[in-house]
């Protein structure tokens, strides 16, 4: 196991395509936002009983995504 430590709007990246980002931390909850392709599913470990279960319960559009500094969520980048 990788053991990192990031600070609120850091991320890492991993396979060069898929991005894991602190948001926010309250007390004993850290909230992390996930930019991935299509075709990887993102569950909760609860929600995976016996391996079988590959799908994610809801998928949302691809966009980029960037923080709001500070902020506890993403949202998509400005168009040029």
């Amino acid at each position: 196991m990788l053991i990192l430590t990031r600070k609120i709007d850091q991320s890492i990246i991993i396979q060069g395509n898929i991005t894991i980002m602190v948001l926010g931390v309250e007390r004993d909850r850290v909230k992390l936002g996930i930019a991935a392709p299509a075709d990887v599913a993102v569950l909760r470990e609860e929600l995976v009983t016996d391996g079988s279960n590959v799908s994610p319960i809801r998928r949302v559009a691809k966009t980029n995504l960037t923080p709001t500094h500070g902020a506890l969520a993403l949202k998509p980048e400005q168009e040029p």
